[in-house]
């Protein structure tokens, strides 16, 4: 009988020492095995030793002290990434585990990991406790355990720490010397890092009221900071989004104040990859293709496993009209990050592939998929009605430019190609389509 029991983990119980793996039977009389045709296989382990730093739980008892727990994440990560020895997870795939109780070998398979790091962070009276477990996801065993002490002014200097203690403890054989990493510069106030933290889950959702979140949040940071290029590189891409997204009426300011903020992160931090990457994301945006390309494949190169970066260089052969290339580079940027939240984004990337291909149909199915995963993101549906059109498919056309419409009330062609990137010719074949749906030339 094809049954299918719901892995609910490990589980603490009342007189058992050890936590215990625990199989729940099937709600809702539904006894089969669920159809898994969609579903990616797990990845093979890389041929190098590889990790992925899973959420540090709050033990401060106060949430809003959560963001420091993320930063700290964030840091380990974007450290352990630029170990070229390494394969490292992205920490947006990573956090899907928060708060879940799960099993360090399902997750291993997942993620396609071989080590596992987790841990707490506890902020009290002035004072921050990192504490800090590797775990081997094939058997369980815990490799590795450290707890660090210090100041809260000293938290940059602890994350150092432990970046080189996690490094020595899955690979002994690399000595310090050779550990390629470069570290953010720290901000001169900590509380420019509070908001420049607390504004990082909301610059990436790609959502236009989240996005001003995130920049109100931004704009306190470096009033308190001006030079702190991380909030200075977040700010710059969410003024980008804002730019082809069209959620602002002057595209052509938006996407200049962009490229502006994210030079001058770059002027102070020029050994970063994710503030290389932003630049040369907005550095698309803006057209200057080749000055993108080589910040895409700088960040690349510090980073091995910069997820994003990968993404974005799959929008640049994208917007030059090479579909063929595109499609690889967004593959590497799932099997980087498999569990993104924003592994819609490189749908929608391959489905504009397959759109500049001519493959309309299966463009649409791409688009629609990443509409499936994300819902909010209407501004999608700029690509997918014409696409629909294009591929015969009229009723569904139909339906998905009402949608637009509604998203996007004043659109009209003039403005669409002010937005978009494609090439001259791409965006032509997409604009009569567009026509053809009633959208109005000016």
């Amino acid at each position: 009988v094809a049954i299918a029991f719901a892995d609910a983990g490990a589980q603490n119980f009342k007189n058992i020492a050890q936590p215990v793996r625990v199989f729940r039977w099937p709600v809702e009389g539904d006894h089969r095995a669920p159809d898994r045709a969609d579903a990616r296989p797990p990845p093979p382990l890389p041929d190098k030793p590889s990790v992925a730093v899973l959420p540090f739980d709050n033990m401060s008892g106060d949430p809003e002290q959560e963001y420091l727990a993320e930063g700290v994440v964030e840091s380990l990560t974007a450290a352990l990434s630029r170990i070229r020895s390494f394969f490292v997870i992205a920490r947006n795939s990573a956090c899907r585990y928060k708060g879940e109780t799960r099993n360090v070998s399902e997750i291993g398979r997942e993620l396609g990991v071989a080590y596992l790091l987790e841990g707490s962070v506890q902020r009290a009276a002035g004072r921050v406790r990192v504490t800090v477990q590797l775990i081997e996801t094939a058997g369980g065993a815990h490799l590795w355990a450290e707890k660090y002490d210090g100041a809260i002014d000293e938290i940059f200097e602890i994350q150092d720490r432990l970046s080189e203690a996690v490094a020595g403890a899955m690979q002994p054989s690399i000595r310090l010397a050779e550990i390629a990493r470069v570290m953010r510069k720290p901000p001169q106030d900590l509380g420019a890092y509070d908001y420049a933290m607390r504004a990082m889950r909301h610059v990436w959702t790609l959502e236009k009221d989240q996005v001003a979140r995130a920049l109100e949040l931004l704009e306190n940071a470096l009033a308190l900071d001006p030079d702190y290029p991380l909030a200075l590189a977040l700010a710059g891409w969410a003024w980008a989004q804002r730019a082809v997204y069209a959620w602002v009426d002057d595209i052509a300011d938006a996407r200049a104040h962009a490229v502006r903020l994210a030079e001058r992160a770059v002027d102070l931090s020029s050994e970063d990859p994710l503030i290389l990457a932003i630049l040369g994301a907005v550095h698309t945006l803006a057209r200057n293709h080749g000055t993108a390309r080589v910040l895409l494949e700088r960040a690349v190169a510090i980073d091995p496993n910069a997820a994003w970066a990968c993404n974005r260089l799959g929008w640049l052969e994208v917007y030059r009209d090479r579909p063929g290339s595109a499609d690889a580079h967004f593959e590497r940027s799932m099997r980087l990050s498999p569990l993104d939240p924003l592994n819609f984004n490189n749908y929608v990337g391959m489905a504009c592939a397959r759109q500049i291909a001519g493959d309309f149909s299966a463009a649409a199915d791409l688009f629609q998929r990443a509409l499936g995963e994300r819902p909010s993101a209407l501004w999608i549906y700029r690509n997918l009605a014409p696409a629909l059109l294009a591929a015969g498919r009229r009723d569904e056309a139909e339906a998905a430019g009402a949608v637009m419409k509604a998203a996007y009330p004043d659109l009209t062609i003039r403005r669409f190609k002010e937005a978009m990137l494609f090439t001259p010719a791409t965006l032509e074949s997409i604009a009569a389509h567009l026509r053809a749906l009633g959208v109005p030339e000016v």
